[in-house]
């Protein structure tokens, strides 16, 4: 049987000097992740129709939603706080229809840091736009320097598909975010926490095979510790059992 092709979300960087091209990039890290889970990444730039994504699901076995941008606020009704990063609403625009496409047709989908939050927004949630100004707390959410070290812990419920592939009630992880979860989108339940109430996980309350964390498992797979690794065999077997 062949390996099976998984839909890995992208993003662009515009044209600036000294360079001459605009370029849709993603990084290696997800790249090796899904490729170490025994899936064959498909690149999927952030410019796609409604029609385009659902052809893409149509052809492949899951869906990746990566990090990156911070969503526009429109997306979910809410005014652009000052903190608020750029936008790429292309890519939004995408990634929403790539989650309608593939909660139409159940496949799995597994959600990073951005593509948590972005699964929140298309199911009808919102978000924190700045932790730092909105929910300040000495949990360090925002540490870019530090990819590969785990520098706060959050406990997992059990009974929950997190739990189910890390087996472990509490972990530590990566932290490389300034926003986060608000208001849960009403078909989606939280399944881990940071110390300060920060959302880390959440899942699909139904049969639709949903798994999105709040931190960077992808630039982990290379540690000691099994969870990060875990997290992309369960999305594997969940594809696998899909095309099954």
């Amino acid at each position: 049987m062949p390996p099976l092709l998984v839909a890995l979300t992208a993003s662009s960087k515009p044209v600036t000097k000294p360079e001459k091209y605009a370029r849709v990039r993603i990084n290696e890290a997800y790249v090796r992740a899904v490729e170490s889970a025994g899936l064959v990444p498909l690149i999927v730039p952030p410019s796609l129709s409604p029609e385009q994504a659902r052809a893409v699901v149509d052809r492949v076995a899951g869906v990746v939603l990566t990090g990156g941008e911070d969503i526009d606020p429109s997306c979910y009704d809410a005014h652009r706080h000052p903190a608020t990063q750029k936008s790429h609403p292309k890519r939004d625009a995408t990634e929403l229809a790539l989650v309608e496409a593939a909660r139409e047709a159940k496949r799995p989908l597994l959600g990073i840091c951005r593509g948590m939050q972005l699964l929140n927004v298309a199911l009808g949630g919102s978000l924190v736009q700045d932790l730092g100004m909105q929910r300040p707390s000495d949990v360090p959410h925002s540490l870019e320097t530090s990819r590969t070290h785990r520098v706060h812990s959050l406990t997992i419920l059990e009974r929950s598909r997190l739990a189910a592939a890390i087996k472990q009630k509490q972990i530590e992880v990566n932290s490389l975010h300034h926003q986060a979860v608000d208001e849960l989108a009403p078909s989606l339940r939280a399944t881990a926490y940071a110390p300060d109430g920060v959302v880390e996980a959440v899942e699909t309350r139904d049969d639709w095979w949903v798994l999105a964390v709040q931190w960077h498992p992808e630039e982990l797979i290379d540690d000691s510790k099994p969870w990060d690794r875990a997290i992309f065999a369960t999305f594997a077997a969940a594809c696998d059992k899909m095309k099954g």
